[in-house]
């Protein structure tokens, strides 16, 4: 099989790495990616009671598989398909369905601490982080969890508070300088996203 891509895209929670991937995704050839995102790799909580699983720190690194997501990702990068895990925010735990995800040219990981963990960074051949003012992504969240998750607008700005700020100051931002490449605005800045595509369409042919 030819040279695997493996590229990680971190940011906060709302900063528009979802765009980002998507404008890449639409920038190489069809079916040319395989988007892996750091969600569904959430920690299988079957032996937690209910109440347990409530009181998960969602946006804190321990909240991950890491082993599992090393051992897929290093899977796909030798040319192995593998069974990414689904996970249900509804019940905090990991589903019994799983994905199939073929290797394929370029790999995406994609999620708020894509770039915390040294053994992912060290796989990762162009490493981004998607920057974006705090108060744009609580905007973002508030739009999307109110719609989404039926969440009302201050239980979504006391989360923000009370959890997602404190939690992206100590783990995410401090990410920022493993990256290769920032780019501001997230998904709004098309010319930074343009030229990002660029790169990889050009790494990708050598």
């Amino acid at each position: 099989m030819e040279k695997v891509t493996i590229i990680g895209i971190a940011g906060g929670t709302g900063s528009g790495k979802t765009t980002v991937v998507s404008k890449i995704v639409e920038a190489l050839p069809p079916d040319h990616v395989a988007v892996v995102p750091l969600d569904s790799y959430y920690n299988d909580t079957t032996e937690m009671t209910e109440e347990e699983r409530k009181n998960i720190n969602f946006d804190h690194p321990d909240a991950f598989d890491w082993k599992l997501l090393e051992k897929q990702l290093n899977e796909l990068r030798h040319g192995r398909a593998i069974e990414q895990p689904t996970y249900s925010y509804i019940l905090s735990n990991r589903l019994p369905e799983t994905i199939h995800v073929e290797p394929k040219p370029v790999i995406i990981i994609e999620g708020i601490m894509t770039l915390i963990n040294k053994k992912l960074r060290d796989m990762m051949d162009l490493k981004i982080f998607v920057d974006t003012d705090s108060d744009e992504r609580l905007i973002r969240n508030i739009q999307r969890d109110t719609i989404d998750r039926g969440r009302t607008v201050s239980m979504v700005v006391e989360r923000y508070l009370n959890v997602l700020k404190p939690m992206h100051e100590q783990f995410i931002e401090p990410t920022k300088r493993h990256a290769d490449l920032i780019i501001p605005q997230g998904g709004e800045n098309h010319r930074g996203i343009g030229i990002l595509c660029k790169y990889i369409e050009g790494i990708t042919k050598k």
